[in-house]
């Protein structure tokens, strides 16, 4: 193939899917290095910390399985959001099966940082994480959509299906309620 037909970093999503469509495997690859980083912060500011590259990966495995159904209405990105979102609900779900037929014992995981330096080094994180997890599931969805990912209201509209202005005002009330409950 000549260079040109190369997927490059100047090659649209739009381009990349039809030359992975048409069976070009490197189109697939440019598409996961442009947008695995952001899948990857999304998914761990909504809590999702442990298995994040798998969580990726199967975001990727099912926006490929489907890829005919992507309109592209909205930015690749978002669609991709999207998927990632329903499947850590997904997980969740299934977690909170599996915690309710068993007991978590976690008294130990204290133990094992020097209590000085953890107390230093997190306490300022520890308050904003505090503060994020008292929102409501959408408020801290919507909030993490817009300061970590820099997405629009549309798009986060499209991300957790709901209006433009719902998602503004949901952002505005996370907002306010991050900022008042680190002022206490």
């Amino acid at each position: 193939m000549a260079k040109d037909h190369e997927p490059n970093e100047d090659s649209t999503d739009l381009e990349l899917i039809s030359r992975w469509i048409a069976g070009d495997e490197r189109a697939a690859t440019t598409l996961v290095e442009r947008h695995a980083p952001a899948l990857a912060r999304f998914a761990v500011s909504l809590g999702h910390r442990v298995d994040v590259e798998e969580v990726v990966q199967d975001t990727f495995v099912r926006a490929f399985g489907s890829i005919d159904s992507f309109r592209a209405d909205s930015s690749l990105r978002t669609w991709l959001f999207t998927i990632e979102r329903r499947l850590i609900l997904d997980r969740r779900r299934a977690e909170r099966r599996r915690r309710d037929d068993a007991l978590i014992d976690d008294t130990d995981a204290a133990t094992e940082f020097n209590a000085l330096d953890g107390l230093v080094a997190e306490e300022a994180a520890d308050r904003v994480r505090r503060a994020v997890d008292r929102l409501s599931r959408l408020q801290r969805e919507v909030f993490l959509l817009r300061v970590n990912e820099g997405l629009s209201y549309k798009e986060i509209a499209e991300v957790v299906g709901s209006t433009e202005g719902a998602a503004r005002v949901h952002y505005h009330n996370a907002m306010r309620a991050v900022k008042e409950s680190l002022y206490v």
